[in-house]
This record gives C-alpha cells, structure tokens and sequence, in this order.
C-alpha cells in the first residue's frame, strides 16, 4: 500500500486514481497526526508526502513529520511533494532521509517512473559478504564483456551496478580520470530494460553555456541567427533509452538550473518551439571532480546534486586494484594483435610484473597508451619490461623550437594541451583574458582546464 499524505483533498483524489490505474492500492490521509497512526499500525510500501500542513508555509512542519516516520519505519522509503520554490526545502528533507522529491504540479508518468524506481531499489537484496564473489558467477548474471578485472572491489561495484541497473535510478559514477566510469555507464544501459533502445554520450565539459540549450534541446531553424536548419537535441536522441552526462562538474550554474528543469519535469523546450515535449529517460552521470566540495563552495547546485545522484558509483583507482593491471594489458593485447596483425605478440612474464609496480596516475587510459605505444615502437613479438621503460622514462621533452612538434608517442594529447596552457601563462604572466584569446578559448573553457590539470592562476588577474 501507498501512503499519499496531502492536506489538499484534490490532490489525495488525483495521486489515488493515478496510483489505483497504475495497479497500487494506495491510502490517503490529511494530516500528520493519521500518517503517524497508519504508519503505526500498518507501514506501507512508500509515502507520498506533502511538505506543508498548516498556514505557516516554512516546511518545518513536514520535516518534523518526516523525522518521526523515520523513527517509527526507518525502513519505508519516503517521495517528497513540494512546490519549485522550495526545492531547497526538498534538499533539506533528502539530508533527513526521504528518498526522492518531486515538485508540483508534477507529470504523471515521470511520478508512476519515480514511484516503480523507489520501490525497485526498496526491493534490492540486502548487503551479502563478497568474499566468495567471482567474476565467473556476475557474468552469469549480467553482461559486463567490455569491463576487466577480477578485483573484490571491482566485483563489489559490479553486482550493484548490475542490480541497480534493472531501475531506472539516476546514477552518479565518481572516480579520476581514466578509471572507466564510460564503460560502467554502458554496462547499466546494457543490462537494464531499455537496452535496445539509444545510448547517448554527452560531454558536458565540451558545451559552452551559450549553445547548451541548443546541443540539449535542440532547435527550430530560425530560432537564433546562425541556425539555418532544424536540430535535433540530444534529450531527445535519448529519448526511451539512457542519456550519458559526462564531466557534469564543468556545467556553469545557468546550465545547472535548465538541466534540473528537465530532470525534474521531465520535460523540455525546443528552442523556437514553445510546445512542451515529454521525456522517458533514464540519466547516469558522471565526474571526476568531487561535487560535494562544488557544492560547499557555490559553483554546483546543491538541488542538482541530490537529483543526480539517487545512487553512487565510486570507482577506485587502478593502483588501487593492481592485481588487474597483467588482466588489463592482456585484454589490449589481445586486440592489438588483430589490429595490427601481429598472432605472434605477447607482454612476458617479467614485464607484467613491472607493469604491476608502476603508479599509473592516468589508470587504465593510461596503461592502454602506454601498451599501444610500446607495441607500434617495438619490432618484437614478445615485449619485455624494457620495452615499457623506453616508453615511460623518456628524457624531458627539449624545448621545441618554432613550429616544432615533440616527437609522436612522447607526449598524451592531455599532456601536450596542459603544457601548453602552462606555457601560455608564464608568457602571459597569468593574465587569464589574454591567455584564454592566445588559445582560442572562451574564459570558462580556460577556467575548467586550469582546474582539470591543477594549473595555479590568480582570479584577480582574470
């Protein structure tokens, strides 16, 4: 049973219809004082609950109700109901435990797709120990064929990634640079129920601000002075399926708030098209920045935060699980071998135990340049540790001289692209503006890689 707790009798009759049409029995009730009755003698599955039950409008009295439900059946799951206005109220009542919000009025299918999600999640098997866990037994389960590695922490990440994938949870994967949080992204597409319908990838750090709307919603030809024909957004290639939003931290606060509109409506605009179009998506996120700390410091929206992220994904390090280095190298062998038709080739036994020791600060994007670089330089059919060494320990990178390129292989296209930006700064004596218009680069693009590459910089010479 449902519990819907709403001082206003329209909308207790309203989410009883939709619910009882949508197969669930549900239960209305209109103040606080019968929602703690109710919970007392008979804990529903979920509660629907309204944020306001008096004429002072503070919210206060909701989360008080709250509190108290989380005494009484810590273990039902809880569906805020709050006006846009107060979604910093919602925020409020999330950190106290409820486990999702949405705001009035609210559309119907994106509440029927909240409700079923909240209790799929609900549903999931309690934690299990691990330690017997093998990867043989997950891959009978799910299909995870383009994620290596047989780490328990891995394996960890995997079940529930495999368990969380049959919801339609917003998912927020953390972890640095290179760990693979694309390959998890797909991996909950492939083994949810929207597995034949789009993927879409979206790297949000490569959006300006000024053409967000348009890449996202896409436009009318005519809607500004460059758009010369119709444009298909990206929501709406996604549309059905699961939309990927890489780099979410680099996102400017004005994108922020849009973004969350379609979140939370699940609606959007086409830009010289006024009509409303409905979204059925699944959203998974991620960031190799930590957002708690944006949020802290004012550049991400605290709102935006908890929208994203209903479930985290952390993924560790490679140096972290380095028993999946040799597993690693072996799998890009292997496709290097038929790449670049070499049956022979092979890493030896020496050489993968070295691998095992290097530090890696790129994880695995890096170790796969690092293979893939040592396998076009070597002649050899089996590599050795020198091999790799001749790739890693190389001599600083002379200063080129005009016009002059560092020799193909020394440097990653990140690593060319941050030197150069270092570059620009001593010669420019760190004034962003000119360093920004030497590059091409708007300002916030600057910004965002100054801070990818931990580049120091002084905002009062910006």
């Amino acid at each position: 049973m449902i519990l819907i707790i709403d001082d206003d009798l329209a909308v207790r009759t309203s989410l009883g219809l939709l619910l009882k049409q949508a197969g669930y029995a549900a239960k209305g009730v209109g103040t606080p004082e019968e929602a703690l009755r109710v919970v007392r003698d008979t804990p529903p599955q979920l509660m629907l609950m309204d944020m306001n039950y008096s004429l002072d409008t503070s919210g206060n009295d909701g989360l008080q109700l709250l509190a108290q439900v989380k005494q009484l059946a810590p273990q039902v799951p809880v569906i805020l109901i709050t006006g846009w206005g107060s979604i910093s109220l919602a925020v409020e009542g999330i950190k106290a435990g409820a486990a999702e919000f949405i705001t009035k009025p609210w559309n119907n299918d994106s509440l029927l797709q909240t409700i079923r999600t909240i209790l799929c999640l609900a549903e999931r098997p309690a934690e299990t120990d691990d330690s017997t866990l093998t990867r043989r037994q997950l891959d009978r389960q799910y299909n995870f064929r383009n994620i290596v590695g047989a780490d328990p922490q891995l394996l960890h990440i995997l079940r529930n990634v495999g368990q969380v994938a049959a919801t339609d949870a917003s998912v927020l994967i953390e972890g640095e640079s290179g760990t693979g949080k694309e390959l998890i992204a797909e991996a909950i597409h492939q083994n949810s129920h929207r597995r034949q319908q789009p993927f879409v990838k979206v790297n949000l750090g490569g959006i300006s601000a000024s053409l967000f709307e348009s890449e996202m919603f896409g436009h009318r030809r005519g809607a500004f002075t460059d758009a010369k024909a119709d444009r298909v957004g990206r929501f709406e290639l996604a549309n059905k399926g699961t939309i990927f939003l890489d780099e979410i931290g680099e996102l400017d606060l004005s994108s922020q708030v849009k973004l969350l509109r379609v979140l939370q409506d699940r609606t959007y605009e086409v830009l010289g098209d006024s009509r409303p179009r409905s979204l059925d998506i699944r959203v998974i996120c991620a960031t190799n920045r930590n957002l708690a700390e944006l949020v802290k410091a004012g550049r991400f929206r605290e709102d935006l935060f908890y929208r994203i992220n209903l479930i985290t994904v952390r993924l560790p390090a490679l140096r972290e699980r380095p028993d999946d280095i040799p597993l690693l190298v072996n799998h890009f062998v292997d496709n290097l071998r038929a790449t670049y038709n070499r049956p022979a080739l092979k890493v030896g036994t020496r050489a993968l135990h070295w691998l095992r020791e290097l530090p890696l600060s790129g994880n695995i994007r890096e170790l796969k340049n690092l293979v893939e670089r040592a396998v076009l330089v070597s002649g050899k059919d089996e590599l050795g540790p020198e091999d790799f060494q001749a790739q890693t320990h190389k001599a600083p990178v002379r200063a080129a001289e005009a016009g002059e390129l560092p020799p193909v292989g020394s440097m990653t296209l990140d690593e060319l692209e941050a030197a150069m930006i270092r570059r620009s700064m001593e010669f420019y004596d760190g004034n962003v503006s000119r360093v920004a218009k030497a590059l091409g680069l708007s300002r916030g693009a600057l910004y965002r890689r100054l801070e990818k590459y931990d580049i120091p910089f002084d905002s009062a010479q910006a």
